[in-house]
């Protein structure tokens, strides 16, 4: 899943985006709300993490823009803004919920981990592909009863083809959901992973449909 920071806090920003990677996110990052708002408006976010306090245009604004253009992505606001007028002021302009800093990673991970559940798209947390089971709130795999370890960016990678499962799925789009915008790497870094799923999983379990992509078509042992 792809996530956008928008905090101008700099060290901060970065801690979050490289702890956010480690759990198999793929994150952007941007310190300027005019910027972030262009990037929400733009890219294919499943959450934005939006500070209040930007330059350009401050969070209330750049939220109450996101939903007048009717962008329903899900909007966690950081800020050190701890008033009961301030939070209230978030959560009215359309941000999903509000966390004050300082904050626990691992709360700010559990609302993040909430509020993806909370999307209509992601009603279940569990992709079922035949006798495989992903469970995407808790980032685990199993077949057929048993569990398969994963790295993050396996999981990520397996993400993207078992909830299209049947689909064909290109390497950009897995590439714009698994890294993020700032990866200048090698786009066949795909291939490496879809190769480790397929021994992970069994070499049957991904196509490979030339000139277009990946399409899951596992079935039941």
């Amino acid at each position: 899943m792809r996530l956008l920071i928008v905090e101008d806090e700099v060290r901060l920003a970065v801690s979050l985006a490289r702890g956010l990677t480690a759990e198999g996110f793929a994150v952007d990052v941007t310190h300027d709300g005019r910027e972030g708002l262009f990037l929400a408006m733009e890219g294919s976010y499943d959450l934005v993490m939006l500070d209040v306090n930007l330059p350009g245009m401050n969070g209330y604004r750049v939220c109450a823009a996101l939903r007048q253009a009717e962008n329903d992505v899900p909007i966690l606001m950081l800020t050190a803004k701890d008033g009961e007028y301030d939070e209230a002021e978030g959560l009215d302009t359309g941000a999903d919920d509000y966390l004050t800093k300082p904050f626990s990673y691992v709360v700010l991970v559990a609302r993040i981990r909430a509020l993806l559940r909370r999307r209509p798209r992601a009603a279940s947390p569990l992709v079922r592909v035949g006798d495989l089971v992903v469970n995407r709130s808790k980032r685990r795999v199993a077949r057929a009863g048993t569990v398969i370890e994963l790295s993050g960016k396996e999981f990520a990678v397996l993400e993207q083809l078992a909830v299209r499962a049947g689909e064909i799925v290109s390497k950009a789009e897995i590439l714009e959901h698994v890294w993020d915008s700032a990866y200048q790497g090698d786009a066949n870094i795909v291939e490496v992973y879809v190769s480790a799923l397929r021994r992970k999983l069994g070499s049957g379990a991904i196509e490979t449909v030339r000139g277009a992509g990946y399409r899951m078509v596992l079935h039941a042992a």
